[in-house]
């Protein structure tokens, strides 16, 4: 895809970015609030909680504390020591606090770290997709060449081995792994983990895994870390956040564990980034890893109550079925029986029935007949949503 330049001082390289197709949803939404419509969201993807108490006073304890200074590029050693200790708990796998995690400005930074620090041009990327659309525009922008494999919706649209082995060149850099994924909460298989890791070492490629979501998860299933299996560590890349666990997007604060030999470079680029994330936030971050997980626990409780009532009533509806998402607090529902775009669709539901909802074209072409329904709103609300989209759908 390639973007008229809107001025002639444009980098070139802007030709590769487009608008956020979510942030469009958006405005309309909000164009239509300002004209006094009742729009209930089902379409930002971020917790609909407040950040647990603990953390807020934390944060507000490190500020009374005169935490207001840069800190270490790594981030604030206690900080760096709870990453550490974390991922040995829940992903068994041994990361040193000094010198192999560094705390970044959400996971958004992390992943402009990480794919500027690794990618040359003409170098190739394998996306999953439909996916998050950074994963697809900044190779593009760095001149890099992203590779899509298509997720199947008769596979619940997790990856599988053999899909990704179809797309392997020469040429191949990287992939990422997102699991659970965004937009359609699918996990990846162990089976299919441990396959890839075996075409990481046949074709030397390194993996960015996106563990973002990895607490979000239901129905027994278990997050599975592709860094912690047998030669992996020194080609893994692990990103993950507080945001969507804690519900602290707003704090941005998210990190990148690495190999040493790999950070030794991740961190040159994250200097010149951001220098560090912020210091009073860092502290928060702190008391969301070591103190009380019980918060944490009853938000995705909460979670999967939602997603049950959003599958069951998604495929009550005429025209629009959906599968039932294994993680994270997303729906992708099939809307092809509407014989309309995405695009067209979320339009319909926005300016019919009164509800944003994300098209499925936003990301990637692999999207285009689907729309992505977040359930980061409450049971009531997502209960009324599903009553106006099934009386907008029964006139039309």
């Amino acid at each position: 895809m390639t973007i008229e330049k809107s001025n002639h001082w444009e980098a070139d390289r802007m030709q590769y970015l487009p608008f956020s197709g979510i942030r469009k949803v958006f405005e309309a939404a909000n164009h239509l609030r300002a004209q006094g419509v009742n729009i209930i969201d089902l379409a930002l993807g971020r917790p609909d909680f407040d950040t647990p108490v603990n953390i807020k006073m934390a944060a507000q304890k490190a500020l009374d504390e005169g935490q207001v200074h840069y800190t270490s590029n790594y981030g604030v050693s206690q900080l760096t020591n709870a990453i550490s200790k974390k991922i040995k708990t829940d992903n068994n796998l041994d990361y040193d606090a000094n010198g192999e995690i560094m705390v970044t400005v959400g996971a958004c930074e992390a992943v402009y770290a990480a794919m500027t620090s690794f990618l040359n041009p003409g170098d190739e990327v394998i996306v999953p997709s439909p996916g998050w659309l950074n994963y697809i525009y900044i190779p593009g922008m760095l001149g890099a060449k992203p590779v899509t494999v298509p997720l199947k919706e008769e596979n619940n649209f997790a990856l599988s081995a053999a899909d990704v082995e179809a797309k392997i060149t020469s040429k191949t850099k990287m992939l990422i792994l997102v699991s659970p994924h965004n937009p359609t909460g699918a996990v990846v298989k162990k089976s299919d983990m441990e396959a890839i890791a075996e075409l990481a070492k046949k074709h030397d490629f390194l993996v960015l895994a996106d563990e973002v979501y990895e607490k979000i998860i239901y129905d027994g299933n278990e997050n599975f870390s592709i860094g912690s299996l047998p030669g992996m560590k020194e080609r893994t890349i692990i990103i993950n956040a507080v945001s969507k666990t804690y519900s602290m997007t707003g704090w941005r604060i998210g990190w990148i564990a690495a190999d040493r030999n790999l950070m030794k470079t991740l961190v040159r680029t994250h200097q010149y980034l951001v220098t560090c994330a912020t210091s009073f936030a860092q502290f928060g971050a702190i008391e969301a890893l070591e103190g009380s997980q019980c918060r944490s626990k009853e938000m995705v409780a909460e979670f999967k109550r939602r997603r049950d009532l959003v599958v069951k009533s998604i495929n009550e509806l005429p025209k629009i079925k959906c599968c039932n998402p294994s993680g994270a607090f997303y729906v992708f529902a099939n809307i092809k029986g509407l014989n309309m775009s995405s695009m067209d669709a979320s339009t319909f539901f926005l300016e019919k029935a009164a509800v944003a909802t994300v098209p499925g074209s936003a990301f990637g072409d692999e999207g285009e007949g689907y729309i992505r329904i977040s359930y980061c709103n409450s049971y009531e609300n997502i209960q009324q949503a599903m009553k106006q989209m099934n009386e907008a759908l029964k006139s039309f």
